[in-house]
């Protein structure tokens, strides 16, 4: 059985308990590797491992840092097909969804702050001939960055290489269900030559490793992506020690579709914002609001399209629907289709657990699932579900559906289709979310602020707001006479 290893100082090593936690591959159900069960041990090591590189990482050059992120993003490149395998396998999702979306975008993500930090400017602020005030942009210290199971590489990258761009050092902490390429990282780092400590990944359990990140005395800022109700224990540890916080949380994301929209570019569309891996994305649109006129029309071919979706090995070219991460976590979904059906909900398709035949047949497979009939205010349009399973409903006037649209505690992202500029830009002003994207999903650019209101986080995310995150501004005022 492959065990993985922590990556500290510049090297792989077993955790300091010498115990380990299985690691179980969601399509066969199986455990197919163990990652270190590491504790307070493993992330001081690991913590003052990053404070002692800080202190020459930090004042090396741009161009030096910016040429290390480069050769990651290569090495991520030529690895693709490996990496994306590994992906796959660990999730649960798709092969070619991790080669075309998940490992990509973790390249770009490196290559996109490798060449951003470089272009990453201060002010400049003359009071005539008296004084001049400029900024300097400074890295902070040792970032904690934890990151989800869902999009693994991809989100762990999306912290790590800010931070590092911006002379951060780190102490990561990837998620335990899915640690696979977060290890392959470690090794990838070592081949392009990474200064020791600049950056380490210690695997484990959040309330040993994650908790002594959170409220180590040495780490003066953390980005989490996770579950809201764990973003609010790290927010009540980090907050009274002044550290820097970015939370990126949960998402109740509503599909707003209006009568006048492209109804093909729409409906295929939908079906990507309501399914793509397996629903386990934060901005996936998993209450759909269809305006009355169309709404018979768009339930019928939408329940049809779904109803034709292969749910299967994720190895399979032929699979639109892998396996969900973990039994815990298909046993959470199945038991909010329950509930949806408590409260009224009418499944229109799916609702089951699908069994795959052969060595797949006890993998954590769900029917992609439909349900109408549900108020708006109901548990099941109001909590996160985070799999294959959308609501559906009519509305017939916008102030009607905006109610509808708004009403939960989260506000991560929204989508509005209809051909009507003017109502498009007048719904996206008045959707409470960090993000809309208009006849369109999951459109990405890079420079772009990321991230939600309300219970859906605190702080942006992406572009040079992270590069700001990850710095603090220092006014120097210099007289002139």
């Amino acid at each position: 059985m492959f065990k993985l290893k922590n990556y500290i100082n510049g090297e792989l090593l077993e955790p300091a308990s010498k115990h380990y936690i299985d690691n179980y591959d969601p399509s066969r159900g199986v455990v197919y590797s163990l990652i270190p069960d590491s504790d307070e041990r493993d992330a001081e090591q690991a913590i003052a491992a990053a404070k002692e590189a800080f202190k020459t990482w930090s004042i090396t050059p741009k161009d030096t840092r910016s040429a290390y992120l480069l050769k990651i993003a290569a090495i991520i490149e030529e690895q693709l097909h490996d990496l994306a395998v590994a992906e796959s396998l660990d999730n649960g999702k798709p092969l070619h969804l991790a080669k075309t979306v998940d490992i990509p975008r973790a390249a770009a993500n490196f290559h996109f702050y490798g060449t951003g930090i470089l272009h990453y400017a201060a002010h400049a602020h003359s009071m005539e001939d008296t004084a001049i005030n400029y900024t300097l942009r400074q890295p902070v210290g040792v970032a904690g960055c934890i990151s989800p199971w869902n999009l693994p590489l991809y989100l762990f990258s999306w912290k790590i290489a800010p931070a590092l761009a911006a002379g951060c050092t780190v102490v990561a902490k990837p998620s335990e269900i899915t640690p696979m390429t977060a290890y392959l990282l470690s090794e990838i780092c070592i081949k392009a030559g990474l200064p020791k400590g600049v950056l380490n990944i210690v695997h484990g359990y959040g309330h040993k490793v994650g908790n002594t990140i959170v409220s180590h005395k040495d780490v003066p800022l953390i980005s989490f992506t996770g579950g809201t109700k764990t973003g609010a224990t790290i927010a009540s540890i980090a907050a009274p020690m002044f550290k820097k916080l970015s939370l990126e949380l949960g998402g109740k994301n509503p599909n707003i579709i209006f009568a006048d929209c492209d109804y093909d570019k729409m409906l295929s569309t939908t079906m990507l914002s309501s399914f793509a891996n397996q629903g386990q994305i934060c901005l996936c649109g998993s209450r759909i609001f269809v305006e009355k006129s169309i709404y018979g029309k768009f339930k019928d071919d939408f329940v049809a399209k779904t109803q034709k979706l292969v749910v299967g090995a994720p190895m399979d070219d032929k699979t639109k629907i892998g396996a969900v991460v973990s039994k815990s976590h298909m046993e959470k979904i199945l038991s909010y289709i329950e509930l949806a059906k408590q409260e009224g909900g009418t499944i229109l398709c799916g609702g089951k657990q699908q069994t795959v035949t052969g060595e797949f047949e006890n993998g954590y497979y769900l029917q992609p699932t439909i349900i109408e009939g549900l108020s708006y205010d109901c548990r099941t349009n109001q909590e996160e579900i985070f799999g294959p399973v959308v609501t559906i409903m009519p509305f017939e006037k916008e102030e009607e559906v905006m109610l509808y649209a708004n009403s939960t505690e989260y506000g991560l992202a929204s989508m509005v289709w209809t051909q009507d500029i003017t109502k498009a830009n007048r719904v996206a002003m008045n959707l409470h979310t960090g993000i809309v994207w208009v006849n369109c999903w999951l459109l990405r650019d890079l420079r772009t602020p990321f991230g939600g209101v309300k219970s859906s986080g605190v702080g942006r995310e992406g572009g040079f707001e992270a590069l700001d995150f990850f710095t603090e501004p220092k006014n120097v005022c210099v007289k002139l006479k």
